[in-house]
């Protein structure tokens, strides 16, 4: 018997998996009714399976338009677990029935536009508040920040996803060159990282309502990001692209890759839903 491959696991994070399915209904229904039902208890034990897998989360959702009918997101360290697990999803429900109709691959990582504990004391406590460095008060700011951002690098390194109805993807990137010469990589670091706080401020008045996971495909995949975005409905999603889109970074530098909005569902409603 040969030995499993040694962990390609990342420095720091998890890998993440999007997965896309089209049902082949035809080839579904040439399967008896005990084969149909066996099919989706091998799902069902293979999803619990997956779930039980250490540092391992998996998202279940149907697909609201015909790009797909079911979605998986599967998060983990190992990307040979992510590629085992991906095999056996296509051929859970039977060889041709699930038909793979888009994949993204990309990994949890921590944004460079992070403020650092330096810009944080001089440009909010000093600049802004008016603070005087070194008194207690100055330090007990310093502190907090350092607990907000411990707990935010670890939500953005090692999240754990909530089974929120509503799940939007998106891929997207920054634009390099263009008719009107926006080129993100040609801004100073500076430059990004003030249109990067910008965006941020946006996107902070839909806490609560959004659960958003942006995880970093550059030389994995075919854009820069992978955007997840979790919510209690679709307002909200809406909203908060729409108005994203207005702010500089977006409206002058962002390109976008198609949308797919699902619903995640436990997997016997799920199967009712795609009519299995």
């Amino acid at each position: 018997m040969s030995e499993a491959p040694a962990p390609l696991v990342p420095l720091e994070g998890w890998h993440v998996l999007h997965l896309f399915y089209q049902i082949d209904h035809g080839q579904w229904n040439l399967l008896s009714g005990a084969e149909q039902r066996e099919a989706k208890t091998r799902l069902t034990e293979l999803v619990q399976e997956i779930r039980s897998h250490p540092d391992t989360q998996l998202l279940i959702f149907s697909i609201a338009t015909p790009k797909a009918d079911i979605g998986f997101m599967l998060l983990t360290p190992d990307l040979h677990d992510a590629t085992y697990f991906e095999k056996r999803l296509t051929l859970s429900l039977g060889v041709d029935v699930l038909a793979p109709s888009y994949s993204y691959l990309s990994q949890t990582e921590r944004s460079e536009y992070t403020t650092s504990r330096e810009v944080y004391g001089k440009d909010t406590l000093v600049d802004e508040e008016g603070m005087i460095e070194g008194t207690p008060e100055f330090e007990e700011k310093l502190n907090e920040f350092d607990e907000r951002m411990k707990h935010y690098l670890k939500h953005r390194m090692y999240p754990v996803l909530p089974d929120w109805p509503a799940i939007c993807f998106y891929p997207m990137s920054k634009r390099r060159a263009s008719h009107d010469d926006y080129n993100w990589y040609s801004l100073p670091f500076e430059k990004r990282a003030q249109l990067m706080k910008g965006h941020a401020k946006t996107g902070r008045k839909y806490s609560g309502k959004i659960l958003q996971l942006i995880s970093g495909s550059t030389g994995l995949d075919e854009h820069e990001w992978g955007v997840t975005l979790l919510a209690h409905d679709t307002y909200q999603i809406k909203s908060i692209v729409y108005e994203m889109r207005f702010d500089e970074v977006s409206a002058r530098y962002a390109e976008f890759g198609d949308f797919y909005i699902g619903m995640q569902l436990p997997l016997d409603e799920l199967f009712t839903v795609v009519c299995l």
